[in-house]
């Protein structure tokens, strides 16, 4: 039984994309050729790996799904030895794809991206923005790489390395009667309007978070947009609890929003690289993660103090 590693490639972009056109368009080749190749895998392997939907493109069998994670780590296996081959020391090279948490992109991409630019140019990095749920799918079905997202219930197979923790904070209205202090205790802000940032996980961690006031947080606005919520913030329109800190207190309409600290006791939020504990990270990988480490430390120490 012969099974090629093109064959595997073909199949995990496939896979990836759930779309023969799909992976024909990423690796540049005739969308014949990647149907050609998985349908020679199938018949060599003896199981079916896709069901083809006219029009509908491509959904991954059991076999398939199951087939899927094998076939990355082999391909992971054959990159880290040729990168070893080829010396560590070398700039690194080719594709690699990260799925990023969308309220952590703005805050860490740029300074990633730019910092890879400069140390590996030949390397390509493609990035997907998404929410928790869609980090993990992405890593599962071959997506990505690597995620950079918080650590809101990994599931069993997914590990994370943690690079940030981050303390809760609040965002104030700039003529709130709280806005200069410290510190603040949540129960002071009981029976005020909450506006919720509205994203899987992270609206269950925030709303534990305000319950520690001791009542339920009024619901007043929501958005999935971390800068609607400092803009509604701005306006006056409730208060907010939030995580990342940006260089300014400006909102995108010109106002501005007061943070000041809890003062109670609350979880901290862990950011962590994510990938397949099936795979190994390959120089592309650890380069990409390297450069992550590295902006954080340089966005950490050009945060404001409050």
């Amino acid at each position: 039984m012969d099974v090629t590693l093109t064959q595997l490639r073909y199949f995990t972009e496939a896979a990836a994309q759930l779309s023969m056109t799909g992976a024909a368009l990423r690796l540049n080749v005739a969308q014949s050729a990647v149907s050609a190749a998985i349908a020679q895998l199938e018949r060599n392997i003896g199981t079916q790996f896709f069901i083809r939907q006219r029009s509908k493109g491509l959904v991954l069998t059991p076999a398939g799904e199951l087939f899927l994670r094998d076939a990355q780590a082999i391909l992971a296996h054959v990159e880290e030895s040729l990168d070893h081959a080829r010396g560590e020391q070398q700039s690194v090279k080719g594709r690699v794809r990260m799925a990023c948490f969308s309220t952590l992109a703005p805050f860490l991409l740029p300074g990633v991206l730019t910092r890879l630019r400069e140390e590996h140019p030949a390397l390509e990095v493609e990035v997907l923005e998404t929410d928790i749920s869609g980090c993990v799918s992405a890593l599962i079905n071959g997506q990505a790489d690597l995620a950079l997202c918080y650590d809101l219930n990994l599931p069993e197979g997914i590990a994370g390395s943690v690079v940030h923790t981050a303390r809760p904070y609040l965002a104030l209205p700039p003529n709130h009667e709280l806005a200069g202090s410290d510190s603040v205790p949540l129960s002071a802000l009981k029976d005020e309007s909450f506006v919720l940032l509205d994203l899987p996980h992270t609206r269950d961690l925030m709303l534990s978070i305000a319950r520690l006031s001791g009542g339920e947080p009024d619901i007043r606005f929501r958005s999935a947009s971390y800068e609607t919520v400092r803009t509604f913030v701005a306006r006056g329109l409730g208060y907010s609890i939030l995580h990342q800190r940006p260089q300014h207190k400006l909102t995108y309409d010109g106002g501005q929003i007061a943070t000041v600290e809890i003062r109670d006791d609350v979880p901290e939020l862990r950011t962590v690289l994510a990938h397949l504990q099936s795979q190994r990270p390959t120089a592309r990988v650890r380069a990409v993660a390297q450069a992550v480490r590295h902006q954080i430390v340089a966005a950490k120490a050009a945060s404001p103090k409050k």
